[in-house]
Protein backbone atom coordinates (compact mmCIF):
# COMPACT_ATOMS: atom_id res chain seq x y z
CA UNK A 1 0.00 0.00 0.00
CA UNK A 2 2.72 2.90 0.83
CA UNK A 3 4.14 1.70 -2.83
CA UNK A 4 0.39 2.14 -4.52
CA UNK A 5 0.01 5.65 -2.65
CA UNK A 6 3.61 6.92 -4.30
CA UNK A 7 3.59 5.23 -7.55
CA UNK A 8 -0.09 5.95 -8.61
CA UNK A 9 0.10 10.20 -8.19
CA UNK A 10 3.73 9.65 -9.75
CA UNK A 11 2.53 7.57 -12.35
CA UNK A 12 -0.57 10.44 -13.14
CA UNK A 13 2.47 13.02 -12.96
CA UNK A 14 3.96 11.08 -15.72
CA UNK A 15 0.61 10.15 -17.79
CA UNK A 16 -0.45 13.81 -17.79
CA UNK A 17 3.34 15.28 -18.42
CA UNK A 18 3.43 12.50 -21.85
CA UNK A 19 0.56 13.74 -22.65
CA UNK A 20 0.73 17.28 -22.41
CA UNK A 21 4.30 17.23 -24.22
CA UNK A 22 2.27 16.04 -27.38
CA UNK A 23 2.12 12.37 -27.30
CA UNK A 24 -1.25 10.25 -27.14
CA UNK A 25 -2.55 8.65 -24.02
CA UNK A 26 -2.05 5.20 -25.53
CA UNK A 27 1.86 5.98 -26.27
CA UNK A 28 1.87 6.89 -22.37
CA UNK A 29 0.46 3.60 -20.89
CA UNK A 30 2.36 1.19 -23.45
CA UNK A 31 5.74 3.62 -21.94
CA UNK A 32 4.99 2.08 -18.12
CA UNK A 33 3.64 -0.72 -19.47
CA UNK A 34 6.70 -2.07 -21.58
CA UNK A 35 9.51 0.20 -20.38
CA UNK A 36 8.26 1.07 -16.22
CA UNK A 37 11.58 2.89 -15.85
CA UNK A 38 10.45 5.72 -13.79
CA UNK A 39 12.87 8.40 -13.80
CA UNK A 40 14.07 7.08 -17.14
CA UNK A 41 10.29 7.79 -18.18
CA UNK A 42 10.20 11.36 -16.81
CA UNK A 43 13.40 11.77 -19.15
CA UNK A 44 11.43 10.15 -21.63
CA UNK A 45 9.62 13.67 -21.54
CA UNK A 46 11.64 16.20 -22.56
CA UNK A 47 13.50 14.26 -25.11
CA UNK A 48 10.75 12.64 -26.94
CA UNK A 49 9.44 16.74 -26.90
CA UNK A 50 12.85 17.73 -28.50
CA UNK A 51 12.53 15.26 -31.55
CA UNK A 52 15.46 12.69 -30.34
CA UNK A 53 16.27 9.71 -31.94
CA UNK A 54 14.38 6.30 -30.07
CA UNK A 55 18.27 4.83 -29.86
CA UNK A 56 19.22 7.82 -27.73
CA UNK A 57 16.41 7.15 -25.76
CA UNK A 58 17.05 3.82 -24.99
CA UNK A 59 20.47 3.85 -24.23
CA UNK A 60 20.09 7.05 -21.91
CA UNK A 61 17.42 4.60 -20.53
CA UNK A 62 19.98 2.23 -19.74
CA UNK A 63 22.62 4.19 -18.00
CA UNK A 64 20.28 5.21 -15.80
CA UNK A 65 18.80 1.51 -14.86
CA UNK A 66 22.62 0.09 -14.93
CA UNK A 67 22.03 -0.07 -10.83
CA UNK A 68 18.68 -2.55 -11.15
CA UNK A 69 21.70 -4.82 -12.38
CA UNK A 70 22.96 -4.63 -8.98
CA UNK A 71 19.58 -5.47 -7.17
CA UNK A 72 18.97 -8.55 -9.31
CA UNK A 73 21.99 -9.85 -8.45
CA UNK A 74 20.95 -10.02 -4.64
CA UNK A 75 17.86 -11.39 -5.26
CA UNK A 76 19.00 -14.40 -8.21
CA UNK A 77 18.56 -16.88 -5.15
CA UNK A 78 15.02 -16.14 -4.51
CA UNK A 79 13.27 -15.29 -8.06
CA UNK A 80 11.51 -18.21 -9.43
CA UNK A 81 13.23 -20.93 -11.62
CA UNK A 82 10.36 -20.87 -14.42
CA UNK A 83 11.57 -18.80 -17.38
CA UNK A 84 8.86 -16.37 -17.91
CA UNK A 85 7.65 -15.53 -14.16
CA UNK A 86 12.39 -15.39 -13.53
CA UNK A 87 12.51 -12.85 -16.45
CA UNK A 88 9.59 -10.72 -15.59
CA UNK A 89 10.57 -10.27 -11.87
CA UNK A 90 14.11 -8.87 -14.10
CA UNK A 91 11.78 -6.52 -16.27
CA UNK A 92 9.88 -5.76 -13.04
CA UNK A 93 12.46 -4.94 -10.89
CA UNK A 94 12.52 -1.30 -9.57
CA UNK A 95 13.43 1.18 -6.41
CA UNK A 96 10.47 0.34 -4.38
CA UNK A 97 9.93 -3.30 -5.52
CA UNK A 98 13.50 -4.33 -4.56
CA UNK A 99 13.06 -2.56 -0.93
CA UNK A 100 9.63 -3.87 -0.13
CA UNK A 101 10.99 -7.41 -1.20
CA UNK A 102 14.12 -8.17 0.95
CA UNK A 103 12.03 -6.90 4.27
CA UNK A 104 10.47 -9.95 3.39
CA UNK A 105 11.18 -12.23 5.77
CA UNK A 106 13.73 -15.46 4.61
CA UNK A 107 11.64 -18.54 3.29
CA UNK A 108 8.96 -16.63 1.70
CA UNK A 109 7.25 -18.10 -0.89
CA UNK A 110 8.61 -17.23 -4.79
CA UNK A 111 4.35 -16.73 -5.67
CA UNK A 112 4.05 -13.94 -3.18
CA UNK A 113 8.08 -12.40 -4.54
CA UNK A 114 6.01 -12.22 -8.01
CA UNK A 115 2.42 -11.36 -6.54
CA UNK A 116 3.64 -8.09 -4.74
CA UNK A 117 6.15 -7.27 -8.10
CA UNK A 118 2.82 -7.40 -10.73
CA UNK A 119 0.96 -5.50 -7.67
CA UNK A 120 3.58 -2.14 -8.47
CA UNK A 121 3.43 -2.41 -11.72
CA UNK A 122 -0.31 -2.27 -11.80
CA UNK A 123 -0.30 0.18 -9.55
CA UNK A 124 2.01 2.22 -11.94
CA UNK A 125 0.55 1.69 -14.92
CA UNK A 126 -3.02 2.60 -13.26
CA UNK A 127 -1.81 6.33 -12.75
CA UNK A 128 -0.26 6.91 -15.96
CA UNK A 129 -3.80 5.38 -17.06
CA UNK A 130 -5.76 8.22 -15.04
CA UNK A 131 -2.48 11.12 -15.66
CA UNK A 132 -2.80 10.55 -19.15
CA UNK A 133 -6.95 10.41 -19.73
CA UNK A 134 -6.83 13.46 -17.48
CA UNK A 135 -3.84 15.67 -19.22
CA UNK A 136 -6.15 14.42 -22.90
CA UNK A 137 -8.97 16.22 -21.37
CA UNK A 138 -8.11 18.87 -19.57
CA UNK A 139 -4.88 21.57 -18.18
CA UNK A 140 -4.61 21.23 -14.59
CA UNK A 141 -1.50 21.96 -11.85
CA UNK A 142 0.26 19.37 -10.44
CA UNK A 143 2.21 21.76 -8.24
CA UNK A 144 2.80 19.78 -4.82
CA UNK A 145 3.00 16.44 -6.10
CA UNK A 146 6.38 15.86 -6.27
CA UNK A 147 6.32 15.36 -1.89
CA UNK A 148 4.94 12.18 -2.75
CA UNK A 149 8.18 10.46 -4.03
CA UNK A 150 9.96 11.98 -0.87
CA UNK A 151 7.46 10.12 1.34
CA UNK A 152 7.22 7.11 -0.33
CA UNK A 153 11.07 6.35 -0.11
CA UNK A 154 11.10 7.68 3.68
CA UNK A 155 8.18 5.14 4.06
CA UNK A 156 10.65 2.55 2.57
CA UNK A 157 13.82 3.70 4.03
CA UNK A 158 12.27 2.95 7.94
CA UNK A 159 10.91 -0.53 6.60
CA UNK A 160 14.76 -1.72 5.94
CA UNK A 161 16.16 0.33 9.36
CA UNK A 162 13.26 -1.99 10.95
CA UNK A 163 15.04 -5.44 9.34
CA UNK A 164 18.70 -4.53 10.13
CA UNK A 165 20.61 -5.19 12.75
CA UNK A 166 23.21 -2.83 12.34
CA UNK A 167 22.71 1.10 11.39
CA UNK A 168 25.77 0.86 9.51
CA UNK A 169 24.12 0.88 5.99
CA UNK A 170 21.58 3.68 6.46
CA UNK A 171 24.57 6.53 8.30
CA UNK A 172 26.91 5.36 4.80
CA UNK A 173 23.87 6.14 2.95
CA UNK A 174 24.08 9.71 4.59
CA UNK A 175 27.32 10.48 5.32
CA UNK A 176 28.20 9.28 1.33
CA UNK A 177 25.38 11.70 -0.21
CA UNK A 178 26.86 14.63 2.51
CA UNK A 179 30.43 14.16 0.98
CA UNK A 180 29.39 13.62 -2.46
CA UNK A 181 27.03 17.02 -2.79
CA UNK A 182 30.21 18.99 -0.75
CA UNK A 183 32.68 17.33 -3.54
CA UNK A 184 29.96 17.82 -6.59
CA UNK A 185 26.64 19.16 -6.29
CA UNK A 186 25.74 17.91 -10.02
CA UNK A 187 26.80 14.59 -9.41
CA UNK A 188 26.41 13.93 -5.88
CA UNK A 189 23.90 10.92 -6.38
CA UNK A 190 26.94 9.11 -8.65
CA UNK A 191 29.61 10.02 -6.56
CA UNK A 192 27.22 8.40 -3.53
CA UNK A 193 26.41 5.51 -5.17
CA UNK A 194 30.64 5.32 -5.48
CA UNK A 195 30.96 5.89 -1.86
CA UNK A 196 28.21 3.33 -0.92
CA UNK A 197 29.82 0.69 -2.52
CA UNK A 198 33.58 0.82 -2.25
CA UNK A 199 32.14 1.17 2.13
CA UNK A 200 30.11 -2.30 1.66
CA UNK A 201 33.01 -3.90 0.25
CA UNK A 202 35.18 -2.83 2.65
CA UNK A 203 33.12 -3.39 5.13
CA UNK A 204 31.38 -6.99 4.40
CA UNK A 205 31.67 -9.56 6.60
CA UNK A 206 34.66 -12.20 5.90
CA UNK A 207 33.60 -15.54 5.77
CA UNK A 208 35.25 -18.48 8.02
CA UNK A 209 36.20 -19.91 4.82
CA UNK A 210 38.40 -16.57 3.96
CA UNK A 211 39.19 -16.58 7.56
CA UNK A 212 41.13 -19.65 7.18
CA UNK A 213 42.34 -18.51 3.82
CA UNK A 214 44.41 -16.10 4.95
Amino acid sequence: MPVAMGYIPLGMVFGFLFVQAGATAWLAILASLLVYAGAAQYMMIPMIAAGLPISTIALATLIINLRHMFYGLSLLSKFPQARLPRWYMVFALTDETYSVLTTLPAGSPTRQLLSITGLNHGWWILGTTIGAIIGAQARLPLSGLDIVLAALFAVLTVEQWRIKTSPLPLWTALVSYAVAYAISPAHALVVAIVLCIATGIYCRPKTPDAGRDA
